[in-house]
């Protein structure tokens, strides 16, 4: 310990002396007084131990190894000595940040390093999501597209620099929503994606992105300068439209909107099927919701977390969070009141919510999901209807809804494991409120008729063939395809893999009535959905409905080794719907004995409007079922062949 001390005292010593110089010769004499002074301690092996005792486990173990390491560390901490003066500071880089042409918007006090590693992260998000009909894939195509129409550059220029206000002519929709236009007098092929814009619109946009690699930038839109013929601001309905992130289309026409979501299905199929255009059938015109506002049955607004440290949930609100969706191209949540494409019910539960947290805010240390989900109740004409309106005034938000046969109560509900009920015509269907189930509920009795009139193939030219008997309905949920279908079988099966969902989908046959042998409802592993299912294959229809992501290899490669007589594909993304159908026209998971195999037909193409306002369509695509010998179609080409 004496040695310790010494050290201290000549540590000390030795800093007190470089306050008064800071030259080399001062360093070197420091440097050569630790040595003296580590040799004078005696900081060496123990007498008769070899030199290579130093790095063995006994000696690190030893009393002269700790003393040593206790030394050399207090006199490195308080020793501090520059050998050469510092550098004088750098202005530059104390400045503001230089423009990031490929990063977000520039922001202060950003770590260089932090901002790559964020970067590559994207970049390997987008890596990820491209070929799955993610956002960036669906723009890249329709970018491209745009670009090789365009005449060649007259000369290069350079790209605005980020923050700048630029002018630009809007001549197209993506797919995504969005506008694609170009710099107003400039001859550049650059594309600008800007959002709420129209073709014909020359708008007045703040560049806040550069994306060279795939060959478009990201704009704000500012200001409309001339505004396009099929502009027509008046017939917007909401407030927070152009910033909240939800809607696209209130200042369009529903009639192109509906045009629009054509064109979205035809260019699905053509970027993302990999089949010929000749295999491709005409799509046929969108079908419309018969509401265009106050349609949603559900919303999920949200709020963030508190500011501060989050690890421990130990920051509070000091005043009631902003309580909505995302504000378009940010991740910043916009305070929104009202939502005027939810239902009646759901925007009066919406208001009670915000008043809730108005007084609750200060028992949340992080941010959630509020659920606002529409249930009803339906009460027949000659009913107890004054019970009804008692059980009204002590519920809550409640609105009543009458027709020429009932009464129909709807309530919002707002907790996620409770069970809400909807009414599709007369069917009637519960689920869990917080799990999926369509979102309008004014299309679905025009969209599940259209799928019974399409679900059984047209009867053969040349003769009666074999009928279609049966249904299979994969991804069947709680039931809606297989119950409202049923009739028209004489046994269908609904296949899930998640055994709340079947739970539900019987319940909901028992409440229609049906009996087991009618709709019946299994639960099944991912890889053997069609192995507890024994209809025979000429007799039998399946109906598939994913979720967005689209069906994987292993089930598509099932379903064509089963090889139903007629599949009818929905979906909520078009894009990987034309992918997956791709795979079935080519058939190429599944090659049977003897060379022959199973591919199908398209039949028709169809786009529904579950999502008025917005840049979403819903999807059917009807197969039939073809038998070969010779190979398989071939895939497109660059020639198209």
């Amino acid at each position: 310990m004496r040695r310790i001390h010494s050290l201290f005292a000549a540590a000390r010593a030795w800093n007190s002396a470089n306050s008064l110089s800071r030259n080399h010769s001062l360093c070197q004499t420091q440097a050569n007084s630790y040595r003296n002074f580590t040799q004078e301690a005696h900081f060496r092996a123990p007498s008769g131990k070899p030199a290579q005792y130093r790095k063995s486990l006994s000696y690190k173990k030893s009393l002269s190894y700790k003393t040593e390491r206790a030394g050399k560390s207090a006199f490195q901490a308080i020793v501090k000595v520059p050998c050469k003066d510092p550098p004088p500071p750098n202005m530059e880089d104390q400045a503001s940040p230089k423009p990031n042409l490929q990063g977000k918007r520039p922001t202060s006090h950003q770590n260089p390093q932090q901002g790559k590693k964020r970067q590559q992260k994207k970049m390997r998000k987008r890596e990820r999501d491209m070929g799955n009909g993610s956002t960036e894939e669906v723009l890249s195509f329709d970018v491209r597209q745009l670009r090789d129409s365009l005449p060649e550059d007259a000369a290069l220029e350079s790209l605005p620099v980020p923050g700048s206000e630029i002018l630009l002519n809007v001549l197209e929709l993506s797919s995504t929503g969005d506008g694609l236009a170009l710099q107003v007098d400039s001859s550049a092929k650059q594309i600008y994606v800007v959002p709420f814009a129209v073709p014909g619109d020359v708008v007045r946009a703040k560049v806040y992105r550069h994306l060279p690699e795939e060959g478009y930038s990201m704009a704000d839109l500012i200001s409309v300068s001339r505004a396009s013929p099929s502009r027509d601001d008046s017939r917007v309905q909401c407030g927070y439209f152009s910033k909240c992130s939800g809607c696209q289309f209130q200042m369009l026409d529903y009639t192109e909107q509906l045009a629009h979501k054509k064109r979205i299905v035809m260019k699905a199929f053509k970027n993302f099927s990999n089949i010929r255009p000749t295999l491709i059938p005409a799509v046929a015109d969108t079908i419309g919701s018969p509401l265009q506002y106050g349609y949603r049955t559900k919303l999920t607004p949200h709020f963030d977390g508190p500011a501060g440290p989050r690890r421990n949930n130990t920051a509070t609100f000091a005043e009631r969070p902003d309580i909505g969706f995302m504000l378009k191209g940010r991740r910043k949540t916009l305070d929104i009141e009202d939502c005027p494409i939810a239902t009646d019910v759901v925007r009066a539960g919406m208001k009670s919510e915000r008043a809730r947290m108005d007084r609750d805010f200060a028992e949340y240390r992080k941010g959630a999901t509020i659920l606002l989900r529409e249930s009803t109740r339906r009460i027949p004409k000659d009913g107890p209807a004054a019970d009804a309106e008692a059980e009204a005034a002590a519920s809550g938000p409640m609105v009543k809804v009458e027709t020429d046969a009932h009464v129909d109560w709807k309530s919002c509900i707002t907790d996620n494991n409770a069970t809400s009920t909807e009414y599709i015509g007369d069917y009637v269907f519960h689920n869990p409120a917080g799990s999926f189930f369509q979102n309008n509920n004014s299309i679905l009795p025009v969209f599940t008729d259209y799928i019974r009139q399409h679900i059984i193939p047209p009867a053969p030219e040349n003769g009666p063939g074999t009928p279609v008997k049966y249904l299979i309905d994969a991804y069947s949920g709680s039931g809606l395809f297989t119950i409202t279908l049923s009739s028209l079988f004489q046994g269908s099966t609904g296949i899930d893999i998640a055994e709340s969902s079947i739970d539900f989908a019987r319940t909901n046959a028992r409440a229609n009535n049906l009996p087991t042998s009618q709709a019946n409802f299994i639960a099944a592993d991912a890889g053997e959905l069609f192995k507890s299912v024994h209809y025979p294959a000429d007799e039998t229809v399946v109906i598939l409905d994913p979720p967005r992501k689209g069906c994987d290899a292993s089930f598509l490669s099932q379903l064509l080794a089963f090889g139903p007589r007629r599949i009818v594909y929905v979906s909520c993304n078009v894009h990987t719907q034309a992918r997956d159908v791709g795979v079935l026209v080519r058939g190429e998971f599944e090659i049977g004995e003897g060379g022959k195999g199973t591919r199908y037909a398209i039949e028709s193409l169809r786009g529904f409007d579950f999502f008025p306002q917005t840049g979403h369509v819903e999807g059917v695509a009807v197969l039939n079922r073809v038998d070969y010998d010779a190979p398989p179609p071939h895939t497109t080409t660059d020639s198209g062949t």
